[in-house]
């Protein structure tokens, strides 16, 4: 499936990052590089007070090579990297683990702001054109997102994305070295797609 320079996956995401696959008034999407990894390792780095005890981003060129290869070349998974557009600095990261086609077209979210960015906002409105872009040309019907209780930020982006509690499921993933209880979110495309719906920064309705 696909074509040269274009993940497999439904038309998917192109391995270059020439240009943003969807852009906002902040932010704009675009895939991941094997050329950002200095930038992404540092912020990671810088972040990571931020990030623990919730998520573990690579902090070194090797981890990244490796972190970033998955992204680009496996079909089910798509990795997005949210970008100011005001000089292109990476606030965070969106990334779509578990695809799956068929009956399914769904897939689960896993998303971090860098400690520069956090509290700015530029993490929903990535979040708002990663939706769009996986509703629009990825053609998935169905997204979700397992958070540890704990975790108020990525709950409260969840929730202000529009995203709904479906249920708890104790000791779901392991994470940090034990079996954590998470929430499960979700949103479907007739979600933003309903009558009424206000449509958001990336081409998402909310």
């Amino acid at each position: 499936m696909g074509t040269p320079g274009q993940r497999g996956y439904c038309g998917g995401v192109p391995h270059h990052a020439s240009r943003h696959l969807a852009e906002g008034p902040r932010v704009g999407i675009r895939p991941f590089t094997h050329e950002d990894a200095a930038e992404f390792t540092a912020r990671a780095r810088e972040s990571k007070d931020l990030h623990h005890p919730w998520l573990f981003p690579p902090t070194t060129a090797q981890a990244y090579t490796a972190y970033a290869g998955r992204l680009i070349e496996d079909p089910t998974k798509a990795g997005f990297l949210v970008c100011e557009t005001n000089g292109g600095a990476i606030g965070g990261f969106i990334n779509i683990n578990n695809i799956v086609e068929g009956g399914f077209q769904s897939g689960a979210l896993g998303y971090g702001a860098f400690a520069h960015a956090a509290g700015r906002g530029l993490m929903r409105e990535g979040l708002d054109l990663v939706v769009g872009y996986a509703f629009g040309p990825m053609r998935l019907h169905r997204l979700e997102i397992n958070v540890q209780p704990g975790n108020a930020a990525s709950i409260a982006l969840a929730r202000g994305c529009g995203f709904r509690l479906e249920g708890f499921s104790p000791k779901m993933l392991f994470v940090d070295g034990a079996w954590r209880d998470h929430e499960r979110w979700a949103i479907t495309a007739e979600m933003i797609s309903g009558p009424g719906r206000r449509r958001g920064a990336g081409g998402a309705q909310t």
